[in-house]
This record gives structure tokens, sequence and C-alpha cells, in this order.
């Protein structure tokens, strides 16, 4: 009886064996190469698929999501014979797991050795300030070249991205001087520019203060002037509404000689011809008065007025 349960358990032990290895389950976005006697035979997709155990085998499984592998720094020399160091990050994903698995033997070396011999093809027509100013310019040409010779091979390069440029230590040292150097002469430009602004808003200022002042001072002047010949047009009907006589004009005019002759400039001043004619009135008038005080003439006495010649 021994014999026959050792052999009925090697038989449960091969079922399961069989069993384990018929089923087969593929993840989602994962393939598998499946060989017959080491030859290809199929591709088995994401689900449940059946195989003929001991028969056939899965070679290879295979990732269809997009992959990202970053390659370590490498030396370029560019156009100008200077040696930078630049990293490079390469965005992949497997198209097609059979071309994967037989048209190359390791897809990532043969990626990142074509990104390199690719990439020194590109700098190396370029010089220094143009490779650190065209990245664009490089990603698109390093992914048509990568694109182009990987898809023989079952994948498509959708992203190439340079991580850093570096160039020499004493370029840097350079590079930091001159941006220093441009800097100060832009701070200087903009100091000057609004040492400029400022003086030509102050001179603005000031030419529209002197407007105002001016037009303010036209403006007094002729409203003084205005009040002035209102005043004389006021004493003016004045007196001809009182009908001045001789006597009072000469009155008047004595009034006025002191202002005529106020203020130290005025070492010249002319006398017109009425003042001797109202110094006559004057003393007319005086000779009058006297007369009225010591002859007793009529309160009734006719006023004369003076004939204008």
């Amino acid at each position: 009886m021994e014999p026959v349960i050792i052999v009925l358990i090697i038989l449960v032990v091969l079922v399961f064996i069989a069993l384990i290895k018929t089923i087969q389950v593929i993840p989602q976005a994962s393939a598998a190469i499946v060989e017959r006697f080491g030859r290809y035979t199929r591709t088995l997709n994401a689900g449940l698929n059946i195989v003929v155990p001991f028969i056939d085998t899965i070679r290879n499984r295979i990732d269809l999501r997009e992959q990202v592998v970053p390659f370590p720094p490498q030396p370029v020399i560019t156009q100008d014979n200077l040696v930078v160091n630049i990293d490079t990050v390469i965005y992949y994903q497997v198209t097609d797991a059979r071309a994967a698995t037989y048209e190359v033997a390791s897809y990532i070396q043969a990626i990142e050795q074509l990104t390199v011999t690719t990439l020194r093809n590109i700098i190396g027509g370029m010089d220094l300030e143009r490779t650190l100013t065209s990245r664009e310019e490089i990603n698109a040409a390093l992914r048509g070249v990568l694109d182009e010779a990987t898809g023989k091979w079952g994948i498509r390069v959708n992203r190439v991205e340079l991580k850093a440029i570096e160039p020499p230590t004493s370029i840097q040292d350079s590079m930091e001087k001159q941006m220093r150097a441009d800097r100060d002469k832009r701070a200087a430009i903009l100091q000057a520019e609004g040492v400029r602004q400022s003086e030509i808003l102050r001179a603005e200022g000031e030419k529209q203060s002197q407007i105002l002042r001016a037009e303010g001072e036209a403006k007094a002047a002729a409203l003084r002037a205005e009040g002035e010949a209102q005043a004389v047009r006021t004493v003016f009907e004045a007196i001809h509404a009182g009908d001045p006589d001789q006597k009072l004009l000469s009155y008047q005019y004595l009034q006025m000689l002191p202002k005529i002759a106020e203020g130290d400039a005025n070492k010249l001043w002319i006398v017109p011809s009425e003042i001797g004619d109202a110094l006559k009135g004057l003393s007319g008038a005086m000779g009058n008065i006297g007369g009225l005080g010591g002859a007793g003439v009529p309160p009734q006495e006719r006023r004369e007025k003076p004939s204008i010649d």
C-alpha cells in the first residue's frame, strides 16, 4: 500500500504543478512572451491565459507602461571646444513586446548609448552660449533621432529632457562676472533714467507753477486795474454830479502836491499849468472870505462859474 500512496501523491503534485503552469494570469498593462521548445509562439495579453504545461514557457514579462530612465552626466564637447556635462532623462514606452524581446538584447542600454552618441553630435554643432539657451531645440532633435532609431525595437520615445548643463568651473566664474556686470550696467541705466525722469518732472512742475503764477498775477493786475478804473469812474461821476467850481478844483490841486513829491526817487516833477490857475482861484477865494469878514457882503451874493476857455 505504501508504494501506491507515494505514486498517488506524486501524481497529485504533478497535476498541481501542471495546473499552475497551464493557467497564466497577466496583470494589466503587461505582456508575456511564450516560447514552445525555444521558439516564439505568441504574446500573452492582460488577463487569464492557458498554455501547454512543460511545453510552453514564459520567456519574458514586459511592462507596457511609460517608463522614466535617468542617465548619468555625460561629458560633451561643444563647437568652441568646451567640455560640458549633460544629464538626460528619457520617457519611453514599449509598444511591441516581441520586438523589444528579440530585436535588441537590452533596450535600456541601447537607448542610453544612442542618447549619448546623438547628444554629442547635436552639441558638437553648437557653441556654449547656444547650448545653454537652446534646450527645447536639443530636446526636439534628440527625441526625433531616438524615436526613429528605437521604432524597430518596439519602443516609442515620448519625451527627452535635459536635467542640467554644467559648463567648466572657469567658464561658470566668467559667466557669473559677466552677469554681475550686466546687472550693474542695467542698474546704472535704470538709475540714470530715474534721475532724468525726475529732472524732467521737476522742470515740468516748475514750468507749470510759473505759468500758473503768471496767470494769477495777470488776473490780479487786470482786476486791480479794473478796480482802479471803476474808482476813477466813480470819482469822476461824483465830481460831475456835484458840479464843482474853480475854487474846489484849486483846493484839490493843492492837496495832491504833497503826494506828487513823495518818494526818494522823485528827483524831478512837473507842475501842470493848471496849478497857477488854481492858485489864482484859491487866492481870490481867500480874498472873498476876508471881504466877507470885514465888509459884510450880503449872504445872497451870486457865485459865478469860472469861464472855460
